[in-house]
């Protein structure tokens, strides 16, 4: 797919920065579906020359958009559009409620749904006695049809009722506060690791692909444990944002 010419209006008398202005039009196409993933965009220096920018300009507005996921220079075939990422905040939300707000159509999977005593370090998180049991839910989360993240929780039985139907069709934080668990505070470490030939499977990625990590423990408004979660994603598809006050 063959991108027509582009034309960009600028202001040069404006204080925003040609690259910026050149590059918030083009995410505002990209995003609007004008230019869909798949659109290449013509040669650097034509396009440079036909807003009448210098080609570090342009070029710091492209790398720009190539930082935020949505367009991805190829080796003999130029700048091309990408399938935006899924961008999400690092704050106590549920990715359904993410993904929803975000105008991305998530779906779910239940791939297994149980009441079990947990493995011992998760008993301890949950800080279960020995002997209880909590519900284990391992789903495959979509966005678009498309999958996105692998995700095990682990819930504490008395805390809410739960059930397969339900969790295909809710995201687990909806279904904890509708139950009356007011969530307050979680505690998050974020890594990556390879993907295993399963996991690869399962998320339509290549067996190493990059994955990203998040495990998560919530807790109430009076400090219980309400829920534990180990997270995996698709690094390609998916990214956290984090902003940072000094």
């Amino acid at each position: 797919m063959t991108q027509t010419p582009l034309s960009i209006p600028l202001d040069r008398a404006s204080p925003v920065p040609l690259y910026f202005q050149v590059a918030q039009e083009l995410e505002r196409r990209i995003l609007g579906g004008e230019m869909p993933p798949g659109t290449r965009l013509e040669n650097e220096m034509l396009l440079a020359d036909r807003l009448g920018l210098s080609r570090p300009t342009l070029r710091r507005a492209i790398e720009y958009l190539v930082d935020r996921g949505l367009l991805v220079r190829k080796r003999g075939v130029g700048t091309q559009v990408v399938r935006p990422r899924v961008r999400r905040p690092v704050e106590l939300s549920s990715l359904y409620d993410d993904l929803d707000r975000a105008g991305e159509r998530p779906r779910t999977d239940v791939l297994r749904f149980a009441v079990e005593e947990p493995p011992a370090a998760v008993a301890t998180i949950l800080e279960l006695a020995p002997g209880e049991h909590a519900y284990v839910i391992e789903r495959l989360r979509y966005a678009r049809d498309e999958p996105l993240a692998l995700m095990r929780n682990h819930v504490p039985t008395d805390l809410v009722r739960l059930d397969e139907a339900t969790l295909s069709e809710h995201g687990l934080y909806q279904l904890l506060r509708a139950a009356g668990v007011r969530l307050k505070i979680a505690s998050q470490s974020i890594g990556a690791r390879n993907a295993t030939a399963a996991e690869a499977r399962v998320l339509g990625e290549g067996r190493g692909a990059p994955l990203l990590t998040m495990d998560r423990t919530v807790y109430d408004d009076v400090g219980r444990v309400v829920e534990h979660g180990s997270h995996l994603y698709r690094a390609s598809r998916y990214s956290f944002e984090l902003t940072l006050t000094g």
